[in-house]
């Protein structure tokens, strides 16, 4: 993706949630529709009537030409959506979920013990022999949920090694393709098993960059699982450098393990000049810095471009969101994995995951509940450099229909998903795809 971050993007996330109070909306309270040249006439013209763009008291009609939102009065002709009076709300981006990995809608597997990554990634290996279903099946299954959900877009990472080859990659670009009417999907080649301790994996991450089947390459904890931090990240850089792809490093090590990964990522993003294209995700080692080492490190990845993503896993390891977008640092939320080999939770669903982002950081003000809803639809979006759909004249109309009173309340009470809009179509309807 090449559009660049909105404006609103190095806010920090509290004073960034007054722009979902006070943007200005295209609305048109009972506007007539004006007349327009036959041979002008836009190619999709659809009125939502009746709609409360982010909570407003009024209801008005929201207007949508060839997929984004006007201030123009609508043409003659132009389709109409009741809306009854539902709160209209930005569409949700998770920046970060495995749908290779996922069950979503088989039958339920019992989980076994395990306590490393190398623990897991054997058991994610046993569970892909053991599944029917191939991977594109379960993928679209779980990414189709997501849309009716409200995800306009997500990161997906598919797992690359020996062990698959390329075909969770590529049953993802399945699924990809099957929902792109209602979806935007950016695909990471992710070397669960390692890039360096899992020979061959190397070769397989080339193939799908040179091959252009993948938007992100990965790479994972190259100190303490890998055990070859240069190695792995000059393979990684090389490729995204010398492939136009974008990189996205897991990164679980806490402490100083953690931070020379980091200044390690920082240095090559600084050398190869790839500001822009970097993110890495979890980040452990970040949430317990003092202040002022926070302070640096975040001046160094907000001047570099570096984007970060985070789960909200505990309190102790969400990332430290505001103090970052401080310094102009890009920060979403994600799935993460989703009824897998690691865990039987997940749901692909981001407004729980805002949920979650408020319940773990103990927030009780509507500032503060506003801007968990901005984390997880605007923050993706500045991630994976799509255009915000905040409900503002040209912006996208990728939005998500609901009843309910105000914002605050849907991230506390989580209502359903009446209507999910995505360029301007009705793409899910009470739960169910379109």
């Amino acid at each position: 993706m090449t559009h660049p971050p909105s404006p609103l993007s190095r806010r920090g996330i509290l004073a960034g949630a007054a722009s979902l109070a006070g943007t200005g909306v295209a609305m048109s309270a009972g506007a007539p529709q004006a007349r327009a040249d036959s041979q002008n006439r836009p190619r999709n013209a659809v009125i939502f009537r009746d709609v409360r763009p982010l909570g407003a008291p009024n209801p008005v009609d929201l207007t949508v030409v060839d997929g984004r939102i006007t201030r123009d009065r609508a043409p003659m002709g132009a389709k109409v959506i009741e809306g009854g009076g539902r709160i209209a709300l930005p569409a949700l981006v998770d920046a970060h979920i495995h749908p290779d990995k996922s069950t979503w809608g088989g039958s339920w597997v019992s989980r076994k013990a395990a306590n490393t990554i190398a623990d897991f990634a054997a058991q994610d290996a046993e569970l892909f022999r053991s599944q029917i279903r191939p991977v594109g099946e379960r993928a679209y299954g779980l990414m189709a949920h997501a849309v009716t959900r409200g995800t306009r877009a997500m990161r997906a990472h598919a797992d690359i090694a020996p062990a698959y080859g390329l075909t969770c990659v590529e049953g993802v670009g399945q699924a990809r393709e099957r929902l792109k009417h209602a979806l935007d999907v950016q695909i990471v080649a992710f070397p669960q098993h390692g890039v360096v301790r899992a020979p061959g994996t190397a070769a397989l991450l080339k193939e799908a960059a040179r091959n252009g089947i993948v938007d992100v390459i990965g790479g994972i904890d190259p100190i303490s699982f890998d055990r070859a931090m240069d190695k792995q990240l000059d393979l990684v850089f090389d490729l995204a450098d010398r492939y136009g792809v974008g990189v996205d490093i897991h990164l679980h090590d806490r402490g100083e393990t953690g931070l020379m990964v980091l200044r390690g990522i920082i240095d090559r993003t600084r050398a190869l000049s790839l500001q822009g294209r970097v993110t890495v995700s979890h980040v452990f080692c970040l949430p317990g810095l003092s202040d002022t080492e926070l302070a640096e490190t975040a001046e160094d990845l907000g001047n570099l471009d570096i984007a970060l993503t985070t789960v909200a896993p505990s309190e102790s390891l969400v990332l430290p969101i505001a103090k970052l977008r401080e310094h102009g640092v890009r920060v979403g939320l994600g799935s993460d994995g989703v009824r897998d080999s690691w865990s039987p939770f997940g749901n692909a669903d981001m407004l729980h995951r805002a949920h979650l982002l408020g319940w773990i950081t103990d927030v009780r003000l509507d500032k503060e509940l506003a801007a968990c809803y901005e984390a997880v639809a605007h923050g993706g979006a500045d991630v994976l450099r799509l255009p915000r759909a905040d409900l503002s004249p040209g912006s996208p109309a990728d939005f998500v229909l609901m009843r309910a009173e105000c914002l605050p309340q849907v991230v506390v009470d989580m209502p359903a998903r009446d209507m999910v809009v995505h360029g301007g179509r009705v793409v899910a309807r009470d739960g169910e795809l379109i």
